[in-house]
């Protein structure tokens, strides 16, 4: 790549804005393409040495058609930036596009970044993952700053994932703190909610480490303790007893939790996953219950010990099976 590497943006809107910005700060050149856009893509695209995907999941399906009918080199480094889940293939943005453009070197970006500090030049941190660590390393010094600072692995699975599925919790969050129920809650809620999440993401090929990480602890903790998080909104608007259908009109981009909620209810029944906050969030969602009855089901669980060692055989349980050679019939 060269010092100053053209970028194409795919998507303006808050996140694809604040990740103009750490590029334009660091005086790559930027062209950046929405569907308001008076250029056309092919024309954005075809200037960029790069192309950054920053639109939501209901986005990924229509702008990979759209490259598709488009002559794109195989060298040419492809970073998503969603955070969700595909309602038609279950499937995270990073399969999307590794199934529509094989050849091409793949990168993750992802981690506990709100656009709006970061369009306001606060310190943040990130994580940037590829199966290609040379391609990593090259999105990581397009992006690193002194207020910006990013990290490199090989898991893009888990690292993507992680940001997924925090926005579920992050609703959960949101409603424990809209019903006022105080910090004892608030950490016992985040502390069962980490397990949660590596419990789906290991089952869907994210490794287990890469969740205590940036882009999962990290992400998590971020997403349900700010204001600023859209997921977390959803979750407290509900709970002074506004409709969803109102919270998604007047918010200000996409809580992509809600569609993440509806899609992994369908793999936790596909794997039989036990995903107890997820469960009574999707309740919530659907009107099915109110967000005192999500709690109070939470709370009134099966007394049990503490989960740590079920975990941890559970989690073993799932390495085991990954490296295992397959039984003969």
């Amino acid at each position: 790549m060269k010092e100053k590497t053209t970028i194409a943006i795919i998507g303006a809107g808050m996140w694809g804005t604040a990740l103009g910005s750490l590029l334009m700060k660091n005086g790559h050149p930027l062209f950046v393409w929405s569907r308001r856009s008076p250029e056309k893509l092919e024309d954005i695209v075809g200037r960029g040495d790069a192309i950054v995907s920053a639109v939501s999941i209901s986005g990924v399906r229509p702008t990979i058609a759209a490259l598709k009918t488009l002559d794109i080199p195989p060298d040419r480094i492809i970073v998503t930036t969603t955070k969700g889940l595909d309602p038609i293939s279950n499937g995270t943005p990073f399969q999307l596009w590794q199934a529509a453009f094989p050849h091409n070197p793949l990168v993750v970006l992802s981690g506990p970044n709100l656009s709006k500090e970061i369009a306001r030049g606060l310190p943040a941190a990130t994580v940037v993952a590829s199966f290609e660590r040379s391609s990593a390393e090259i999105v990581q010094l397009l992006f690193a700053s002194d207020s910006f600072r990013v990290y490199v692995n090989n898991d893009p699975l888990g690292t993507e994932l992680g940001g997924t599925l925090k926005n579920v919790m992050a609703i959960a969050s949101g409603v424990c703190d809209g019903l006022a129920l105080g910090t004892n809650a608030k950490s016992a809620l985040l502390t069962r909610a980490l397990p949660e999440m590596i419990r789906v993401g290991t089952t869907l090929g994210g490794k287990r480490d890469t969740f205590f990480g940036l882009s999962g602890l990290g992400d998590l903790l971020a997403t349900c303790n700010s204001v600023l998080s859209r997921n977390y909104q959803v979750g407290y608007q509900l709970s002074q007893g506004k409709s969803l259908e109102n919270i998604l009109r007047d918010l200000e981009g996409t809580a992509e939790g809600v569609n993440t909620t509806e899609v992994l209810v369908s793999i936790a029944k596909l794997h039989s996953l036990y995903i107890p906050i997820t469960h009574q969030v999707h309740r919530l969602l659907t009107g099915e219950i109110s967000p005192e009855t999500a709690v109070k089901a939470l709370m009134q669980r099966d007394l049990k010990a503490e989960s740590i060692d079920s975990e941890r055989e559970a989690l073993l349980s799932v390495e085991i099976n990954e490296h295992s050679p397959p039984v003969k019939s």
